[in-house]
Formats: C-alpha cells, sequence, structure tokens
C-alpha cells in the first residue's frame, strides 16, 4: 500500500456534500502520481485538516493510502519514479497491519478482572479484557444513557442534582457530555483500534480521517450503549448504579472489593463483597469519595499539577472569521475550532481547554452546592456560540501543607464559592471580558447570550477563583488576542467556574501498570491521573487491560 501526504484540496473544489472530498482527494492523487484512473484499485483518505495559515488561501491539506491495480510490483514501480519527482517525499510504502485486540491465556472466570468506572478508560479497559476471552465486571456508579440523559436534563430544568448520575457520572463518563472531541497530544498504536471500535459502535466515518475529530454529544450516548452491548455480548457482565464503597488492600495486594447497588423496585441498599485479585480503577477524576478511599486504605498517592479557570463564550461567527478570514462560513469548513496557550514572565501559564465550536456551556456539578462548568457541542456544531475553558495551572507548591488531597478541598471550595456567588440553584456567576479585564462587576450580558443553562448571575468571577487564577487570566487574554483576533472582546462572557478540567491527584502506578504497593491495583485513565480526554483515556483503558492480561499468563 502507498501512502500520499501534503494532498493540498482547493476550497472552490468542494461543495460540503458527502464524498466531496474524496473524489477531489482521488483526482489530485492521479495527477501527483500521473497515473491513469484504471490504475487505481481504492483510494482511502487517511487525514484531513485545514491549513488556515494564510487567510487568503484557506485549504484543506490531506493524507490518503492507495491500492494499485498492479499489486506490489506496480508500487515498487511507481517508488521508483516517484523519488525523481518533485513529490516524491510525499509518498511512500506502508503497511496494513492493523492493531488488534490482544488475546489471554488464561481461561474466562479465572480471578475475574473487576474495573470500576464506565468512562472511556473504563469501556475500552473492560472491552479490551472480553475481546481477550476475560469475563470482567465492569461497575458504574451512574445509570446508562437514556437514564442518564433524562437525569442531566432533569437537572437543567430544576436544579435537582443527582450525585450519583449527572454530566460527571454514567456510562461513557464526562465525555460523552462534552462533544466527544477526539483530539489528542499523545501517541499510542491504539488510536486507529479506538477510532476504529468508535465507528463499529454508530460514530461518524469521518472520524477515522479528521485530524480533530469529534462525535457530538447528541451520537455519543447512543455509541457507548452500543460498546457496552458488545461487551455484554462477548461475556462481559455490566452492573450500573452500583458503587465500590471499600476496598481490601491489606498485605500489599488486593484482596476484594465492596459494591453498594439499590434495588429499582424496593428501593433497598444491597451490599456485596466480591473477591478480586485484579482490580482497574478508572473512576474518572471526579469520583472524590474513590480518592479518600484509596487514602484511608494506604494507597500511594501523589499531588499532580491540574488547572481551573472558567468557561469562555464568543460569538462562533467572530471565530470563524478570525480563523478562516474571507472563507467562513464555506460549507466544506464548518464551525471554526482554536486552540490557545501563552507562557508569562511569573512562569505561570494560561491555555484553552475542550474547546467546542457551536457549542453551550454546560451544568457539570456532580455535587450538591457546587456549580461546575463544561462545554459541548452536538454533532452538527450549529450553535451561535462558541466556547472554551479558559484555564491556569495549579502547581503543587500552591496548595498548602502537606495534604495530598488538598487540591480536591481547593476545587470544591472554588465550586461552593460559585454556587453562592451564583445566589443558590446553581446558577453560575458570570462576567464579561471587558469587564473583567478593568476588575469592576458586570450588570449584563452584550451580544454574546449565555448559554449555561441554569442560567447566570451578573458580577466578578475573582471571588471564586485564587488570586494566581485570576491574574494570570487577565494577563493572558489580551496575548491570546494577538494570536486569535477578537479573543478579547469586550462583551466575550467568562462563566465560572471550571474545575473538572483534570485530577489534581494521581494514584502512582509502577511500569507493570499497578499501585505502587498494592499488587492486582491498576490506576487507569484520567482519574489515575494517567489520560487527558477521551482518546488518551481509551488508549490507557486499554494498556491497563493487557498489563491485566499479561499478569495473567
Amino acid at each position: 500500500m502507498i501512502e500520499v501526504s501534503g494532498i493540498s484540496i482547493p476550497l472552490d473544489h468542494l461543495d460540503g456534500t458527502d464524498g466531496a472530498e474524496l473524489k477531489a482527494v482521488r483526482q489530485a492523487v492521479l495527477r501527483m502520481l500521473r497515473l491513469a484512473p484504471d490504475d487505481l484499485v481504492s483510494v482511502e483518505l487517511r487525514k484531513r485538516s485545514v491549513d488556515a495559515r494564510k487567510k487568503q488561501d484557506v485549504h484543506l491539506t490531506c493524507t490518503a493510502r492507495i491500492l494499485l491495480r498492479g499489486g506490489a510490483n506496480a508500487e515498487r514501480a511507481l517508488m521508483q519514479k516517484a523519488r525523481k519527482w518533485r513529490v516524491g517525499r510525499q509518498v511512500q510504502q506502508v503497511s496494513q497491519a492493523p492493531v488488534r485486540w490482544q488475546r489471554s491465556t488464561s481461561l474466562p472466570g479465572d480471578s475475574r478482572p473487576i474495573v470500576i468506572g464506565a468512562g472511556c478508560a473504563g469501556l475500552f479497559c473492560a472491552l479490551a479484557l472480553v475481546e481477550a476471552g476475560l469475563e470482567p465486571l465492569l461497575v458504574e456508579r451512574g445509570d446508562g444513557s437514556r437514564k442518564r440523559t433524562e437525569a442531566i436534563n432533569a437537572f437543567n430544568r430544576t436544579g435537582r442534582l443527582d450525585p450519583e448520575c449527572n454530566i460527571q457520572f454514567g456510562l461513557g463518563g464526562a465525555g460523552t457530555f462534552s462533544d466527544g472531541k477526539l483530539s489528542t497530544g499523545t501517541k499510542s498504536p491504539y488510536h486507529r483500534l479506538v477510532l476504529q471500535t468508535l465507528v463499529e459502535a454508530g460514530a461518524p466515518e469521518r472520524i477515522l480521517w479528521d485530524a480533530k475529530p469529534h462525535v457530538g454529544s447528541d451520537i455519543l450516548p447512543t455509541v457507548v450503549e452500543n460498546v457496552l452491548t458488545r461487551i455484554t455480548e462477548l461475556g462481559g457482565e455490566v452492573r450500573l448504579r452500583t458503587r465500590m464503597t471499600d476496598i481490601d488492600v491489606s498485605g500489599g495486594h488486593v484482596h476484594s472489593v465492596t459494591l453498594v447497588s439499590r434495588d429499582p423496585v424496593t428501593r433497598i441498599l444491597r451490599e456485596e463483597c466480591l473477591t478480586a485479585s485484579s482490580v482497574i480503577l478508572a473512576c474518572g477524576h471526579s469520583a472524590r469519595d474513590v480518592y479518600q478511599l484509596l487514602y484511608e486504605r494506604g494507597v500511594f498517592l501523589e499531588r499532580k499539577t491540574f488547572a481551573m479557570g472558567v468557561r469562555i463564550e464568543h460569538l462562533q461567527r467572530d471565530i470563524d472569521r478570525a480563523q478562516y478570514g474571507p472563507f467562513a462560513g464555506h460549507p466544506a469548513l464548518g464551525a471554526a475550532p482554536y486552540k490557545l496557550a501563552v507562557h508569562l514572565p511569573s512562569g505561570r501559564g494560561a491555555f484553552s481547554f475542550c474547546m467546542c465550536p457551536g457549542g453551550y456551556v454546560v451544568a457539570a456539578a456532580s455535587e450538591e452546592d457546587g456549580v461546575v462548568t463544561n462545554g459541548m457541542s452536538l454533532s452538527n456544531r450549529a450553535g451561535s456560540n462558541a466556547n472554551s475553558g479558559l484555564l491556569a495551572n495549579v502547581f503543587p507548591e500552591d496548595l498548602p501543607g502537606n495534604d495530598v488531597l488538598a487540591g480536591l478541598e481547593l476545587q470544591r471550595a472554588c465550586e461552593r464559592k460559585a454556587f453562592e456567588q451564583g445566589g443558590g440553584g446553581f446558577v453560575a456567576p458570570a462576567q464579561l471580558v471587558g469587564d473583567f479585564l478593568q476588575a469592576v462587576p458586570s450588570t449584563s450580558a452584550g451580544s454574546v447570550t449565555p448559554t449555561y443553562p441554569r442560567g447566570v448571575s451578573w458580577g466578578s468571577i475573582d471571588e471564586c477563583l485564587p488570586p494566581y487564577i485570576t491574574d494570570t487570566l487577565r494577563e493572558a487574554i489580551p496575548l491570546m488576542a494577538r494570536k486569535l483576533r477578537g479573543f478579547d472582546a469586550a462583551d466575550a462572557v467568562l462563566t465560572g467556574v471550571e474545575t473538572r478540567s483534570s485530577s489534581p491527584v494521581r494514584v502512582t502506578r509502577g511500569k507493570d501498570g499497578q499501585s505502587v504497593g498494592v499488587a492486582g491495583l491498576y490506576p487507569c485513565g484520567e482519574g489515575g491521573g494517567y489520560a487527558g480526554g477521551i482518546m488518551s483515556a481509551a488508549a490507557d483503558g486499554i494498556r491497563c487491560a493487557n498489563w491485566v492480561i499479561e499478569a495473567q499468563a
């Protein structure tokens, strides 16, 4: 197979219809490699990105893989010719060998692995285990997609929070209701396998080649349900609305976990202690009770750098113009994303996080009396606003004392201040960027209507966050505007607080994936401190499953 990179596709060759991009890529490959149409057996789009560095020449840059009718002999002949052409460096032979699920030599039922948490890390860990021939138990404290969606919608309407089933907890984890962005800065051989699995479960095929793929929070709940169905059909067991309340790690090894669930009919709580020698902790970064439990049981934890801040909203049409210039609105481009980061002389920095084009700010609380924001987009990204986390780092040395859980308490304190600042009912505090930069409270919205579903209370976000956070953001916004015109627009909206971008705690593990000092305990994904998004968490889930398989061999 031959891979051709750096294929430039002008926008006037595209009309936004299905198949237009692949047709344009095919024609470009024929021209670049001086081939006749009959020479090509197939063309597979492998990567598609928007090159907007020159606003007067916005175009697509693509990578494709092709099969030639003449097979290996034709490939070798073409490669010899291509070395003499200007495009020679863009052409290479590649292997077709796919990454596959690992197989296990253990018998099903022998020391059944237990996976705690059914976010992206836990789902893919359980799937990798069951694909290996094992029969894992997957435990999730929240509900499945339908009931979870109902709980979130009810919370948005009424302000009545279900602490066990919300945007943080439930099948698919926090990523299910934050756009389903699949971009990642990490490298892993499992990324392609994750994408193919999601497509097989109902995600759009374009995620296989889009450089900034996303699924959309309207589609992803069905996708994760289909992944769950695959796990059960292959022999895995799933228990929803079930929470781990204890874990026995005495003597430096996992022995059992205690699970609590409520009977859906009688409403009676049921407690069960299950013997286990392999427990994968994929609880997510919001399972604060799990961190407390691990601390009390003597599991080794350490502080890590995390980030907090606010959500920032602009009109999407303004972001489109800033990114794409005169090409803004072209059907082949869609809503423009952005990614910003600045480093300040103080040694601190600020960055955008989980940017949602054409999206909405969501109410992401999981505890009473605490306001938390996040962002999401639907698959069409057709909302009027763009939003992103606007965050600054919190370093371990910023925290008082030696308590390893101090970062959790800081998060909680900021969330409670935001709740109070909003006036209760999970209303969020908000401030216009112009007022924030001048350190004066806001009294009303400008051209940007806040999308946070519980409503906002205008004032000052300084009351909700440590000064080193707000001072950093105040200094960073004008610098970010140098990179993205209009980012410092006076009537852009800041909504607080964004505290759950990552975990402030790492459950330290060794090279074999097991918790330091506790054999059989595998910290996994964002909650363990080893991932930062759907793709890296899913890949870490597969990695942890392979460690379990190897340990049982």
